[in-house]
């Protein structure tokens, strides 16, 4: 068992959601969690089961609203080691159906709250020498029909990550871009119903198998930067 004087303290934001939660299990056993989210009961129910499984694990609720980013000071109260951004939205539409609320949303949530978050947390997180993972998408590298305004919100997830990897290189921290492809969470099965058609888990890339790889981003020796992390279905 790690130290629990030297474990890190690591921030998951989407934390109830499938990756999250998935990333809030894997990491449990070396970190102790500050667990994001918007429901403070989904939160505590996820905490029992965090303790349940890790009784030694320390866990933090962080209740913020992700299009409130006014909110967020309160978070600049918290030491976290590591950031893991995982929150997301998306809603599928044409550019000339998806009014600009739907766009005002999904940016806010994608990319305003975790280049916010980490304005206030980067303090801690270089003090630390941690390291910042974005969960990113393969919609952040390519644009497809009927995705514009998702895709456009991960090429700027992107283009944040790229600018402050190298703001904050000489402190010591590392900035990763993780972009799984389609992933078995309640999302992709809302994507599936947006898309008509069939949502089967088995035949998409699980939430643990994501959530290993960012274990391991984190864990990784110092001497090496993984900076951006294709996560791509493997051969049936």
């Amino acid at each position: 068992m790690t130290n629990p004087a030297s474990r890190p303290l690591t921030l998951i934001t989407g934390a109830t959601g499938g990756i999250g939660r998935a990333t809030a299990f894997a990491l449990a056993p070396d970190h102790d969690l500050i667990l994001q989210g918007r429901s403070r009961a989904a939160l505590e129910d996820l905490q029992r089961e965090v303790q349940l499984q890790h009784p030694h694990t320390r866990t933090e609720l962080l209740e913020l609203d992700l299009l409130r980013p006014d909110t967020f000071a309160a978070a600049a109260d918290l030491r976290p080691t590591h950031l893991v951004h995982n929150a997301g939205v998306a809603e599928l539409g044409a550019v000339a159906e998806q009014t600009h609320d739907r766009w005002t949303w999904t940016l806010a949530v994608n990319v305003v709250a975790p280049a916010e978050l980490t304005r206030l947390l980067l303090p801690s997180v270089q003090a630390a020498r941690g390291t910042i993972v974005f969960i990113n998408s393969g919609a952040g590298l390519r644009a497809n029909a009927g995705w514009a305004s998702y895709a456009a919100s991960k090429h700027a997830l992107k283009a944040l990550a790229d600018a402050l990897r190298q703001e904050v290189a000489d402190s010591g921290v590392r900035v990763a871009s993780l972009y799984p492809g389609r992933t078995a969470t309640p999302m992709q099965q809302a994507i599936r119903e947006q898309e008509e058609a069939a949502y089967d888990p088995a035949a998409f890339i699980q939430p643990a198998t994501v959530a290993d790889v960012v274990r391991y981003v984190l864990a990784a020796p110092r001497d090496v930067s993984l900076d951006d992390v294709a996560v791509r279905p493997g051969p049936r």
